[in-house]
């Protein structure tokens, strides 16, 4: 996603246990935010936001990371969204 650019770990290729701890982490201390319409629950951590997508923990397969300033959010308040960029 070239408008988005982020990261992401995918929970076959890493320790099966610390995913689902990392999972946790970010669904009990992160915040809800959103993606256009769609809630999600973020966690920021130095100058990173980390998500998931909010599937049950069972069915959750990949954490994204993206800098900060690379997040919905922070793009939404700068106005700096995909597409809605000045001529």
């Amino acid at each position: 996603m070239s408008d988005w650019p982020h990261h992401y770990i995918v929970r076959s290729r890493v320790d099966g246990f610390l995913f689902v701890q990392l999972v946790e982490h970010i669904r009990r201390f992160g915040y809800e935010g959103r993606f256009y319409s769609k809630p999600i629950t973020y966690f920021d951590e130095d100058g990173f936001v980390y998500w998931t997508m909010g599937s049950p923990i069972a069915e959750t397969t990949i954490v994204n990371r993206a800098r900060k300033e690379d997040s919905y959010e922070y793009r939404l308040e700068h106005d700096t969204l995909p597409g809605r960029e000045a001529d």
